[in-house]
């Protein structure tokens, strides 16, 4: 079938369309691959709540569980190689993708959130996990706390290619491109004619969450209503001219010149929790070439039906500042809301890993 015209017309504007969901039953049924198809979907995220609900909720798992259960794995070991089965197989599915569009026909598969505060243990466990599933178009996901910048650099180093996650401040943003470079520029110094084209990343930059916190403190401020629902998208915007910036300097291109490729801005957290605003805002106005936006499938299925490209990034750059200084000259504490934001995040990771090791454990013992 034909893709959807929207989403193609998304894609040609420069947005790789990435789906924030994935399941075996998604991999074996014809699902993804029928998203590659007629939805313009050129790559795959995970996170430990979506891997949870897809082995509690589906008996495709039953088989591999029973093995590993008779087997005695520890959990961990279960979980992992669980999740690493289903990443390798979306991975295989997506390598025609990966080799039309490198950088794309990627699947993510993150570190265990709990070390997001441990450099050396999140840059063992990236090695461990791009070891483990072997495929060329997988991402490591690295959070991207400051403990994390390192283990992003280190890994890069390695010739790893990662999903910097958790990204919500301009200031964050610029320390994890200073990290891929370093990366880029100490596998150089290892060796001089080492081959970069092999290596990607992606930088995810959240964005709903973003509104949601500063909507709140404008409400508790008494700021002026028309305020609300525009952070998000300013803070977004910013960070494309941040990224322009820093991929058109002297030291990019040193090593664009060695067969380096950017670190491409992700627009993650991109389903609008607020019903009172468009369900595709945080698609529609953040068109720019060279990003990636990972949608839940309702966003994409959203966008497929009514969405429309909004105003290119590179156009609101005056606006999207103007509006956060407002934001801040309403009394909102921006670095505050930065820190708290990226706290929650690891925060929700490590329960929803706590609750995704909670379901192997049952699985386990149901299957033994």
């Amino acid at each position: 079938m034909a893709q959807n015209e929207k989403l193609a017309e998304l894609s040609s504007a420069g947005v790789a369309v990435w789906l924030d969901d994935l399941s075996r039953d998604m991999i074996h049924g014809g699902k993804l691959q029928s998203l590659v198809d007629e939805r313009s979907v050129v790559g795959v995220t995970t996170n430990p709540t979506i891997f949870a609900a897809a082995i509690s909720g589906s008996e495709s798992y039953d088989d591999q569980l029973h093995a590993l259960a008779v087997r005695q794995v520890s959990v961990e070991e279960a979980l992992r190689t669980i999740t690493a089965a289903d990443v390798r197989d979306a991975c295989d599915l997506l390598a025609p993708v990966a080799q039309r569009q490198p950088g794309d026909g990627r699947v993510s598969l993150e570190v265990a959130p709990g070390l997001a505060h441990d450099t050396d243990a999140t840059a063992a466990e990236a090695a461990h996990l791009w070891w483990l599933v072997d495929r060329p178009n997988l991402y490591i996901k690295i959070p991207a706390t400051e403990e994390g910048l390192s283990a992003i650099t280190s890994s890069i180093a390695r010739g790893i290619s990662v999903n910097v996650t958790l990204i919500f401040s301009l200031e964050r943003y610029r320390a994890v491109m200073d990290a891929y470079l370093s990366g880029l520029e100490q596998r150089l110094a290892e060796d001089a004619d080492a081959d970069l084209s092999g290596i990607a990343s992606v930088a995810s930059f959240f964005v709903s969450r973003v509104d949601s916190e500063i909507d709140k403190r404008l409400d508790k401020a008494g700021a002026d209503p028309s305020l609300k629902g525009k952070a998000a998208l300013a803070n977004a915007q910013l960070a494309y001219q941040a990224y322009e910036e820093v991929f058109s300097s002297d030291r990019w291109k040193a090593l664009e010149a060695k067969g380096a490729r950017p670190q491409r801005p992700l627009w993650a957290s991109t389903g609008v929790k607020n019903p009172d605003y468009s369900d595709t805002m945080y698609v529609s106005e953040l068109v720019a070439p060279g990003t990636v936006n990972t949608m839940p499938e309702k966003t994409l299925q959203a966008f497929a039906d009514h969405g429309s490209i909004g105003t290119p990034v590179q156009k609101s750059y005056d606006e999207a500042a103007s509006v956060m200084t407002s934001i801040a000259d309403a009394g909102v504490d921006l670095d505050d809301v930065f820190r708290v934001l990226e706290d929650e995040g690891v925060q929700k990771f490590v329960d929803s890993w706590d609750e995704l090791t909670e379901s192997v454990r049952t699985e386990l013992q149901d299957k033994a």
